[in-house]
């Protein structure tokens, strides 16, 4: 990246957002962390300049998405970088999934991503330079049981990112999904805890038997091997690599 670029990061309080967030701000960009809940590593960056900056913001409401666009802009006068990457999970069969959590599910991970992408892309074309990265997951390109408001979500960020590519390459913006399998975070953490106690085994029994059964390098991805990712698609270098599902699974999705 020439010149200090300005990175927005929703999602970024913990897991794969922090370890982004962390990545672009050693990289010299400026940093603006979206989430309901304030970064505990906020200090460490804040402490050092005034590059890092935290919007609390709930991404299920238009208007938060509008007013977090029009903070980043007031602060340092432009998106350059948009990481769409706020999401939860929720487990529940198709007959008895929640129709609440539904609609939840696809304002945060859809609708938000969009909302986003519409505000920040009129700055980015005028700048003739911007790159828009939505995490998606391998859920983005196959489905699993019992995940269905999760999976539609995901699959449809790749349709987003593919529109957003056409419209925005001719003005030197990028837009590209990466689509991760299990990585090693403190939600995921959490699901092989709560699964160990609900199968009576251990951890590394869940992780190894249930989590990373369909991977062939049977080890679960690191959050820095994601941020790496987000580094290299937000370098000039890769200016030509717009619409683009970027797959880090393990070799989950090769059989």
């Amino acid at each position: 990246m020439s010149d200090p670029k300005t990175a927005l990061i929703t999602g970024a309080a913990s897991g794969i957002g922090a370890e982004i967030a962390k990545t672009l701000f050693n990289d010299g960009c400026h940093v603006v962390i979206a989430d309901l809940n304030e970064p505990d590593y906020l200090s460490s960056l804040a402490s050092e300049t005034q590059r890092a900056l935290y919007v609390p913001s709930d991404l299920s409401r238009q208007e938060s998405c509008q007013a977090l666009v029009e903070r980043v802009v007031q602060e340092f006068g432009s998106v350059d970088i948009l990481v769409n990457n706020a999401g939860f999970q929720h487990i529940s069969p198709l007959e008895e999934f929640s129709e609440t959590v539904w609609e939840k599910m696809l304002q945060v991970m859809l609708t938000a991503p969009f909302l986003l992408t519409k505000y920040v892309l009129p700055g980015m074309k005028q700048e003739q330079w911007g790159r828009i990265i939505n995490m998606g997951s391998i859920h983005s390109q196959v489905a699993s049981l019992n995940k269905a408001g999760y999976i539609t979500a995901k699959h449809g960020l790749v349709g987003l990112t593919k529109s957003t590519a056409l419209e925005g390459g001719p003005f030197g913006v990028t837009a590209n999904v990466i689509c991760p399998a299990y990585v090693r975070t403190p939600l995921v953490e959490q699901q092989i805890a709560s699964q160990a106690q609900t199968l009576g085994i251990s951890a590394e029994e869940v992780e190894s038997q249930v989590f990373l059964k369909a991977s062939a390098t049977g080890k679960m991805i690191e959050p820095a091997e994601v941020a790496a990712m987000v580094r290299y698609l937000c370098s000039d270098q890769a200016r030509s690599i717009t619409g683009a599902c970027w797959t880090i699974d393990g070799g989950w999705t090769a059989q």
